[in-house]
């Protein structure tokens, strides 16, 4: 299921990121505005349980989650929206996934995958500024239930129709958290009217 994360502050981020003449200091800052607010919106239905805690004057119930959260940011570009979810969620334990597209066929690649041993136990929230094509993030979720989660979230900053619809296809049972839904995907496979390349311009490459 696709869920689009609108706010107006998103919006105006957003723009700040699409636009050719923001520099790498002022994309990486809009990209993390934007990601840590869409982290409430991405755990908003997480399951809690009730603890005691003692305030300075007696006893009541409060709330704890039920299960860990690992974090999963989609390498390299994941790790720029990672750093607004980890200001929320300071407990979170994180894993990476490496993946790169071949240019000429467009297919993903699977080098790096580091997981924490409680994976399959935690809530998984999978993350990478781009939903293109669908082939990586579709692959990182493979390696995921591969390790056992099976609760498991992804987020992107951006999606293509294109890209929804393969994500989708392969993993129905996981949701998609997106602050745009774009037009399509160009001839080359980017997302149009899109933002150019997340990672060079998060890294200043």
């Amino acid at each position: 299921m696709f869920h689009h994360v609108d706010h107006p502050i998103i919006r105006e981020r957003l723009t700040q990121i699409r636009s050719v003449d923001s520099e790498t200091p002022a994309f990486r800052h809009a990209l993390h505005d934007v990601a840590q607010m869409m982290c409430f919106s991405v755990t908003a239905n997480l399951e809690t349980k009730s603890i005691e805690v003692e305030t300075p004057l007696t006893k009541t119930q409060g709330y704890g989650l039920a299960h860990r959260v690992v974090l999963v940011p989609i390498l390299r570009a994941g790790v720029g929206m990672m750093n607004g979810f980890t200001e929320i969620l300071t407990e979170a334990s994180v894993g990476y996934i490496g993946l790169y597209r071949d240019e000429e066929t467009l297919q993903p690649h699977a080098y790096y995958c580091k997981l924490p041993d409680h994976t399959a136990e935690s809530d998984v929230i999978l993350i990478d500024p781009m939903l293109a094509t669908g082939g990586s993030a579709a692959d990182a979720a493979d390696e995921l239930k591969k390790a056992g989660a099976n609760r498991i979230r992804f987020v992107c900053l951006i999606a293509a129709p294109e890209g929804v619809a393969a994500f989708e296809a392969r993993h129905p049972d996981i949701p998609i958290y997106s602050a745009a839904l774009d037009e399509k995907l160009n001839e080359n496979a980017y997302i149009f009217p899109g933002l150019g390349d997340a990672g060079d311009r998060y890294f200043g490459t």
